[in-house]
């Protein structure tokens, strides 16, 4: 489990209904983090589906708290990560978010 934080951007730069993605700065993990509303979430940027970058054209939808994998329209909460229709079944990794010394951090926390 990595315990480093990675820089994701200040946080003037990801306002509500916004993402950003960033690799983890040990794992190299690739991750999206959210404003919803003024609260962040990180998730992996990989649908659970097949292996393809959730934020490579994938539409964040601020309304619904929703991101939608481009491939084959699979739908995945920002929240907690949990896949909300076919063809994915399998949530995607969530990671913890920080706002501190007026930046955006996260990290993979998997063991």
């Amino acid at each position: 489990m990595s315990e480093t934080w990675t820089f994701v951007c200040a946080t003037a730069e990801l306002l509500p209904g916004e993402m950003r993605t960033t690799f983890d700065e040990i794992t190299s993990v690739p991750i999206i983090v959210f404003n919803l509303d003024g609260a962040l979430y990180a998730l992996e940027d990989q649908c659970s589906h097949e292996d393809f970058g959730l934020s490579s054209g994938g539409a964040f939808d601020a309304a619904t708290g929703t991101i939608e994998c481009v491939l084959h329209g699979a739908k995945f909460d920002v929240r907690d990560g949990r896949a909300l229709c076919a063809p994915a079944y399998e949530p995607v990794a969530k990671f913890p978010t920080k706002v501190e010394h007026g930046g955006v951090w996260t990290r993979d926390d998997r063991d």
